[in-house]
């Protein structure tokens, strides 16, 4: 059974969501570098405070969901089935993140990213970040038997994966080949 989040934490949901979707929309409309977290806090009508109680930089305002996308990725190793292969299950966490970045009306957003050095080193640190969260998770998995560097790299090759293939023209079709590469090193490890 599942235990429904309470008043207060609902609120504080709410209220991380509104300013998270009020800074992207600044973001969108005047430029990452226009607008200034005083400027998204009173369009979201909360005080600069709250806004670093939810947010710890101006940039992971760009990246709100990026606790989840670790989770995510993490999950894929852990709460995978008993005997299911790591990198079948790496795979489908992916393809759902590529999904998500791919998605109709993610487009601004990336090139609001990909034009904004900034966001781009930002992006750049949560995806080493989430790779060695992805690298503990499969070095502590109780069947893998293989180095501390050889979990690293596959981390690695599955976190820059979603970020290749948002990028390419067809996203399913980088998916399967970086995977084909990500699958034969990990047998190879």
């Amino acid at each position: 059974m599942t235990v429904q989040p309470g008043r207060r934490e609902r609120k504080k949901a709410a209220t991380r969501q509104r300013i998270a979707d009020t800074a992207l929309r600044l973001f969108l409309e005047k430029g990452y570098d226009a607008v200034g977290i005083r400027d998204v806090a009173a369009e979201a009508d909360v005080a600069v405070t709250t806004v670093f109680s939810h947010f710890a930089a101006k940039e992971a305002l760009v990246f709100e969901r990026d606790a989840d996308f670790e989770r995510r990725l993490t999950g894929a190793v852990t709460d995978r089935a008993p005997q299911e292969p790591l990198v079948p299950a790496l795979r489908r966490e992916i393809e759902a993140l590529v999904r998500h970045c791919s998605a109709e009306g993610a487009a601004p957003v990336w090139h609001l990213v990909d034009g904004t050095p900034a966001l781009r080193e930002y992006e750049e640190s949560m995806r080493l970040r989430h790779a060695e969260s992805l690298a503990a998770a499969i070095a502590a998995d109780p069947g893998c038997s293989r180095s501390q560097t050889a979990c690293r790299t596959i981390a690695r090759f599955a976190v820059d994966a979603y970020a290749l293939a948002r990028e390419a023209a067809d996203p399913q079709a980088a998916v399967d080949e970086i995977f084909r590469m990500v699958e034969a090193a990990w047998e190879a490890a």
